[in-house]
């Protein structure tokens, strides 16, 4: 373990596992065993020492008294208040799930479904082992769609991998657009290169329907209404083609399909785009002249803007723009949406897919997960497997997701840290280790650095890592692979060791020293200056065979929220107003509402209402509200005033839903309906109503 010794003390070097991209490089001060202090590592180029209010307690998290220290089985009914709970040991608990499994398996095992996101995303104890288990076991296939596919895939079509500016090169644009983020929450280390680019001279440009922090510290907030971005993207297209604002030889040397993309926004003309957007004709002109006119342009895109029907092409259509510009010439310039692909990490050595059955079991979608334990069958879900996340608090429509949870024929496991708002449902739940108690290396999707974590302390109580979970599980059905025996260690060095020709220089005596390392690319990083894009055709694709052969159009196109007045007129009255539902600054998905200084800090649930929709409805400051659509409501405090522009409500979360006053949260609203590619989460078209509260 690396460590230096200090007073009797040792540093041990971390990494949060959360679901953030700026992956933080920790120092954790260990004394007897015990941890004392988490801070950031100084050293590490893109932590500089600093770590969010979130992963600053950490110490608070894993010490809480709250923790679940022992298996536990349930006695009696599920549901919130219902049964109780009587501690069982591993060999009770193991041999119960093992003999609930191999009889479902008997029959079919695509009737058990693992169910995990992002509550870690280290490659052991995300990727490795809990998935070689499922994959031997021929359990259905969780479609993980919650957070970023809509995106992801459409970047892809149009840049061929999820590569983008280098954070660390904001710091020299000298105009940064942040479109649809807010990083002031959820990127906090990038915001520290935008303060320095504003320093020194840099134009600010948000995004946002929301005046989040970060837009009140930007140069110029722009608010559109949400689902938008692709039909603002398009009008900057038609005015930078107009104006002649772009780069003509980049667009010639290094792209495909440019006449195809200019037919596509010609019918984009500012006063098209500001009906559909909402924005001012004089303002989409200003925003596409300060663009085209700045080569050191910087787009930074978030996953929040394309949790909507037409999510996945919105980012096909802002993607394109640098190469429009030319801005990819420059390490300054481009855009940023996810560096995930700029990592050589062998996916299939973790996750063990040569142990997937032929044919290949179903997928079930995760957003959906409420219609597949109440509507699947051939064969029904009869057991539900929950680890690094909480569907109850997190999935949309989870009003009908706890009406299947209830079943009392499903069989559900959870392995958590605490009694989480899933467990209430669960029939055993089984310790798990906090980040200080596991070994782990991650991929950052953020930042261009390899992160070791080495285990600090040994587990609290019986609690065991997810690898340790399933290697133990793995014994008891009689898998008898030598792949389920590998240790930690061993998982992270196959999956490096096989993409060395890619990765040559990832050394663990390095990563052991250190705690990270940069992966092989140059400090000056600009990835795309001289094209090399890792397309079908080596160019930026404005149209994309790939693309069409999906079914989906070559060229990106707009398509408006499925709930709004564009998508579903009918609906849009019923429900005339939009909900987003970002994250609460101290909040990450469901992770830190255990928190309780956190929960203090955060305070009760708001709902932030501008203030001619508040008037509409006599509405006061203050007021508790019901926010509701014909899927459900929710309760929460009204926040008056000009934060939300008019006709969106923002609701930041997430609570869990023991802890709201009415037991619920927001997701009690949103909607399971999926994006145009990518099949991934619509969270942010939800159309709802707002009232006081009765």
């Amino acid at each position: 373990m690396t460590a230096l010794q200090a007073s009797g003390e040792r540093i041990v070097h971390g990494t949060c596992p959360h679901d953030c991209p700026d992956t933080c490089a920790m120092l954790i001060t260990v004394k007897d065993g015990v941890a004392t202090k988490v801070r950031g590592d100084p050293a590490h180029p893109t932590t500089q020492g600093a770590l969010c209010t979130k992963v600053s307690r950490y110490l608070e998290r894993t010490y809480s008294p709250d923790r679940v220290l022992y298996p536990m089985r349930r006695v009696g009914a599920k549901g919130p208040g219902q049964g109780s709970w009587e501690r069982i040991g591993w060999d009770e608990a193991l041999d119960t799930i093992a003999e609930r499994f191999k009889a479902i398996a008997s029959d079919d095992p695509q009737a058990i479904l693992p169910y995990a996101y992002s509550g870690t995303l280290g490659l052991v104890h995300n990727f490795g082992m809990p998935r070689r288990f499922f994959h031997r076991l021929g359990a259905s296939l969780p479609e993980r769609v919650l957070c970023a596919t809509a995106g992801r895939t459409g970047y892809n079509t149009v840049i061929g991998a999820q590569i983008g500016t280098d954070i660390t090169h904001f710091a020299d644009a000298r105009l940064i657009i942040l479109w649809g983020t807010n990083p002031i929450t959820s990127n906090l280390h990038l915001w520290t290169r935008i303060a320095e680019a504003r320093r020194k001279g840099a134009k600010v440009i948000a995004i946002d329907p929301y005046l989040s922090q970060s837009a009140e510290k930007s140069d110029w907030h722009l608010a559109p209404l949400p689902g938008t971005d692709g039909a603002l993207a398009f009008g900057l297209m038609h005015l930078l083609i107009r104006d002649n604002l772009i780069d003509r030889d980049y667009i010639e040397r290094h792209t495909l399909g440019f006449d195809a993309l200019a037919a596509r926004a010609a019918s984009f003309t500012p006063e098209v785009v500001a009906g559909i957007t909402g924005l001012a004709v004089d303002d989409i002109c200003q925003l596409a002249k300060d663009y085209g006119n700045e080569p050191l342009s910087a787009i930074r895109m978030n996953f929040g803007m394309q949790r909507h029907a037409g999510g996945g092409n919105a980012v096909r259509a802002i993607a394109c723009l640098p190469a429009l510009t030319g801005a990819w010439r420059h390490a300054a310039g481009g855009v940023l949406l996810d560096n995930a692909g700029a990592h050589a990490v062998d996916l299939a050595a973790l996750d063990g897919r040569h142990l997937l059955p032929d044919p290949l079991p179903r997928t079930v979608n995760m957003a959906q997960i409420a219609q597949a334990l109440t509507e699947l069958n051939d064969p029904p879900l009869k057991a539900l497997f929950v680890y690094a996340s909480n569907p109850v608090a997190v999935a949309p429509n989870n009003g009908l997701l706890r009406r299947g949870l209830l079943r009392p024929d499903l069989f559900t496991v959870v392995h958590e840290i605490f009694l989480t708002d899933t467990c209430d449902y669960a029939d055993i739940v089984l310790p798990a280790t906090t980040q200080l108690e596991q070994f782990d290396v991650h991929r950052p999707y953020g930042t261009l650095y390899t992160m070791l974590n080495e285990q600090a302390i040994a587990p609290l109580g019986e609690a065991v890592s997810n690898a340790e979970l399933f290697r133990r599980l793995a014994a008891r059905m009689g898998y008898d692979e030598p792949c389920f025996r590998q240790s930690d260690e061993e998982i992270a060095g196959e999956a490096h060791i096989r993409t060395a020709a890619v990765n040559a220089s990832l050394d663990f005596d390095v990563l052991r020293r250190d705690g990270w390392q940069r992966i092989d690319v140059p400090l000056h990083y600009a990835p795309f200056a001289n094209g090399n894009f890792p397309t079908p055709s080596g160019r930026c694709e404005f149209e994309s065979a790939n693309a069409a052969a999906q079914g989906w159009s070559a060229v990106p196109e707009f398509i408006p929220p499925r709930e709004s007045a564009l998508g579903d007129p009918a609906l849009a009255k019923r429900f005339p107003l939009m909900l987003l539902t970002p994250p609460a600054r101290h909040y990450l998905n469901s992770s830190f509402s255990s928190v309780e200084s956190l929960v203090r800090d955060v305070g009760a649930p708001w709902v932030d209402i501008h203030t001619a929709d508040a008037v509409a409805r006599g509405i006061s400051e203050g007021d508790r509200v019901r926010v509701f659509n014909a899927r459900g409501a929710f309760e929460a405090d009204a926040r008056v005033g000009d934060k939300s522009r008019a006709g969106v409500l923002v609701a930041p979360s997430i609570w869990w839903l023991k802890k709201s006053a009415d037991g619920e949260n927001a997701n009690a609203v949103t909607s399971d309906g999926l994006t145009d590619i990518g099949r991934g989460a619509t969270y942010y078209d939800t159309a709802v109503e707002i009232e006081r509260a009765g």
